[in-house]
């Protein structure tokens, strides 16, 4: 799927997108888009969760790892029907009780400003746990799809009106299908 190192944001929110930090799943377990805590640090930066790349140790990357497949088990799990594994609730709900990164006021001669306090790893995995609580919790669990591209493996939620959206991105996974389909005469 072209660029290996690249983040994909195709999901449509952060714990849809942090699913993504494999590529290529249904190729013998795929690759690592997060081989070391600065891609972490990157990928947080990246997705919008924190204005600037925290600290990031090879401990936040291990945890990071364990909440991000239990969050894709579970997303999996409600597409196939497959019961949720009691260990995966547990991962995501000890990560969603983290409290989130805050903003907080600053006294400044102009007067009182709203800042935000330097993320930690921990408050973005609670963010990124919280929002997979709410995904898999809340109405978007029905719009939970995967790609339909055999060697594609990302999910998404599908906001289309109709609910028939088959594609991560139409720009990549959709415009190949439509591609093949020209060539093969399926116009």
């Amino acid at each position: 799927m072209g660029d290996k190192q690249g983040f994909r944001f195709h999901g449509g929110r952060p714990s849809v997108n942090f699913t993504a930090t494999v590529g290529e799943r249904w190729r013998d377990g795929g690759f690592e888009r997060l081989p070391d805590p600065a891609a972490l640090g990157r990928w947080c930066t990246e997705a919008g969760l924190t204005p600037a790349d925290p600290a990031c140790t090879a401990a936040d990357l291990v945890a990071a790892r364990e909440l991000r497949e239990a969050v894709y088990r579970l997303m999996l799990g409600r597409l196939s029907g497959t019961a949720a594994a009691d260990e995966d609730v547990a991962t995501v709900n000890r990560w969603a009780a983290h409290p989130p990164p805050v903003t907080a006021l600053r006294v400044t001669s102009a007067g009182l400003r709203a800042e935000r306090v330097p993320a930690t790893v921990p408050s973005l995995l609670g963010l990124i746990a919280a929002d997979a609580v709410a995904v898999l919790g809340g109405g978007d669990a029905a719009r939970l799809r995967e790609c339909a591209n055999p060697e594609c493996s990302l999910l998404f939620l599908d906001t289309s009106r109709a609910g028939a959206r088959r594609w991560c991105s139409m720009a990549a996974c959709g415009s190949r299908d439509k591609m093949q389909r020209y060539r093969a005469g399926d116009r």
